[in-house]
């Protein structure tokens, strides 16, 4: 059993993994910005780059899950600077704490984004590809960046670029309601890949890295078997017995959402999970159709 250090633990990832380490046993602490209720509670601003002292020198693995949205439309130069400066002050403030320890963890996980590969097309993309082009690609670079500053003899970093989640709510939400609404369909030319994974494998791969003892650097956190836009747009509207006819086009999209419709909407990235698989995972939702099944039965 490993004792966790989660920042970031409110949102969907977060409080999943939160309640899947402690019922796995793990010890678990949370970091907060508002008082702290309880004594697994720890305050911190990252914004000012103040964290409760100690904290990271008593715990295994320190789990980075926080930073702004990226779902609020349309991407202000506001909000890009928000997007940015949100995960780089949390990402810093941790780094910190970790090279000011002297019994540092011996694992930071970074959280990350498929974003670093940007628009490629039908390539198919690992690890050992190099980024891409466009903002989510640069906000990556920077994000991995500055958590690469906590490597040190006595800690691991690993980065886990995260596709789509297929949950409730996150990117799923819109798509499901547009569905429900019976005004499913393709989204732009349907042809375009996205990274999928299952918020239940997503929860499982995060704990792998945990408790791996020599998990590091980049991991794709993305299915096993690559799906188009359409692929999943089609599976769920079967699953959930609604028509997949109407869709939106993608001048629509780029009318309506601007670039942060084109980044999240009609970007293909065909991205393959080579080192998790490599590092002993096994994936319970091997296939789409699996992860959408999953998400609308719990």
């Amino acid at each position: 059993m490993v004792s966790v250090l989660i920042a970031g633990a409110s949102g969907m990832i977060g409080t999943a993994l939160h309640a899947a380490l402690s019922d796995g046993g793990h010890h678990v602490h949370t970091l907060v910005r508002r008082d702290p209720r309880g004594p697994r509670e720890h305050q911190w601003r990252p914004e000012a780059g103040e964290i409760d002292s100690g904290i990271v020198s008593h715990v295994d693995v320190v789990v980075s899950l926080s930073g702004a949205s990226l779902s609020r439309i349309p991407w202000t130069n506001a909000h890009k600077d928000s997007v940015l400066y949100s995960r780089l002050a949390a990402t810093n403030t941790l780094v910190s704490a970790i090279r000011s320890s002297a019994t540092p963890p011996s694992l930071l996980v970074q959280g990350s984004a498929v974003g670093f590969y940007g628009d490629r097309g039908d390539e198919s993309l690992s690890e050992e590809d190099g980024r891409g082009d466009g903002f989510l690609a640069d906000v990556v670079v920077a994000w991995e960046g500055a958590a690469h500053v906590a490597a040190s003899e006595k800690t691991r970093v690993a980065y886990a670029r995260t596709g789509l989640v297929v949950g409730k709510s996150g990117a799923m939400a819109p798509l499901r309601l547009q569905t429900i609404l019976g005004v499913g369909g393709r989204i732009g030319s349907g042809k375009q890949w996205w990274p999928w994974i299952s918020l239940h494998d997503e929860i499982r791969a995060l704990t792998h890295l945990i408790t791996h003892d020599s998990a590091q650097g980049p991991f794709n956190l993305v299915g096993p078997t690559p799906a188009t836009s359409a692929e999943i747009t089609k599976e769920l509207a079967r699953l959930m017995r609604r028509p997949h006819l109407i869709g939106l086009p993608g001048f629509v999209i780029r009318g309506l959402l601007g670039e942060a419709g084109v980044a999240l909407l009609l970007s293909s990235q065909n991205i393959r999970p080579d080192r998790l698989l490599e590092s002993g995972f096994t994936f319970d939702d091997e296939k789409v159709a699996s992860a959408l099944d999953r998400m609308l039965s719990n």
